[in-house]
């Protein structure tokens, strides 16, 4: 899998943009602010419908400018995918595959796969469930369409009920229709959790290799799924809360809640682990992302590392760039330094000033 190119119109900086990427690594480099991480937010855009920054869609349009578009061409299993999107600053965005128009993200997601690395990504330990929890809901819903819908339908239904729970204050009769809320939160809830803690096993098998290897052989990393609560004892546990809930006016229990929990030697790292062991942990954490997605979709995804590589040291650099040979990578970096001294494989180069692109022939020539 692969992306051939992205053809952007009044998109962040950009005015017009045409790009076309390598099969195998492209570097986007310059200095900051100039526009490289719009292109890779472009193509997770094309892969998901949502900015891998959370922003709406008519923050991604240029200023001034009422509509953006955005066309990217996949190759995938020896087919060709064009997908265009339509972002309007006034109204909903609007997606084709092939030109043709569909009326759900669930039928784009699955086309491109995307694993995307940023420095963000290296708090995702540290950080509070929440980060945790999207690292979660981001991949499954581009492996699992199921899943997309399902979580999709337990958010709603969360506030709803959040928003019931707030009116009985004023309205205690509303409790009677409490029981139809709950019903349905328990439905796609328990389908959530079982999903969940698939997808952490099977991310555990991965992640203890390729960490122990980082390492130098020197820790073993365990994942564990924590839910909030097991599917089972679900409608149990909400019955028990609802007093509580109804005084706080919102759902305590439920995957909502849920988090991972990261140890080495019975340690959680997330409180008691150094720097250097949080960092380790969330590239062997996106490493073996890219090994999951391979193994459950049975092709390579793309990956997008933005700026990711000054915040690693040489040996991690090297462990990372020699563990993605074999999948197209497009890499945005201020300067060209860690590939020249450690003679990496570059395809295709590409310079980046103010919402311009200048394709490089090679290292040599800047």
């Amino acid at each position: 899998m692969i992306i051939k190119s992205i053809e952007l119109s009044d998109f962040r900086n950009y005015g017009k943009l045409d790009i076309h990427f390598d099969e195998g690594t492209n570097i986007l480099y310059g200095d900051n602010a100039q526009g490289k991480t719009n292109i890779l937010e472009a193509a997770y855009l094309s892969g998901t419908t949502k900015s891998h920054k959370g922003s709406k869609d008519k923050e991604m349009i240029k200023f001034d400018k009422n509509e953006s578009h955005i066309r990217t061409i996949v190759s995938k299993n020896d087919k060709e995918y064009q997908i265009d999107m339509h972002l309007r600053r006034n109204g909903s965005k609007g997606v084709a595959i092939n030109k043709m128009p569909i009326k759900r993200a669930s039928e784009l997601f699955g086309i491109l796969n995307i694993v995307f690395f940023s420095p963000e990504d290296l708090n995702i330990i540290k950080n509070g469930p929440a980060e945790r929890r999207r690292f979660i809901d981001l991949e499954l819903c581009q492996l699992d369409k199921i899943y997309l819908s399902d979580l999709g339908k337990y958010n709603k239904i969360l506030v709803q009920r959040n928003r019931l729970l707030k009116d009985i204050c004023y309205r205690p009769d509303l409790i009677e229709t409490l029981p139809v809320w709950d019903e349905q939160l328990l439905e796609y809830g328990r389908s959530i959790i079982k999903k969940r803690r698939e997808f952490i096993n099977g991310l555990n098998e991965i992640i203890r290799e390729i960490h122990y290897k980082i390492s130098g052989g020197k820790e073993n990393l365990i994942l564990s799924y924590e839910p909030s609560i097991d599917d089972i004892f679900f409608e149990d546990e909400l019955l028990k809360a609802r007093n509580k809930d109804l005084k706080l006016c919102q759902t305590t229990v439920g995957p909502h809640r849920d988090d991972m929990l990261f140890s080495i030697d019975n340690v959680d790292i997330r409180k008691y682990g150094s720097q250097g062991q949080q960092r380790t942990s969330a590239l062997s954490l996106k490493l073996s992302e890219i090994d999951l997605v391979k193994k459950n979709i049975n092709n390579t995804p793309v990956l997008l590392l933005d700026d990711v590589l000054s915040e690693l040291d040489s040996n991690r650099q090297n462990y990372l760039l020699n563990s993605i040979s074999d999948i197209q990578t497009i890499i945005t970096c201020t300067g060209l330094e860690e590939f020249v001294k450690n003679r990496f494989q570059v395809n295709k180069i590409f310079q980046v000033v103010s919402g311009q692109i200048f394709e490089k022939k090679s290292i040599e020539e800047i």
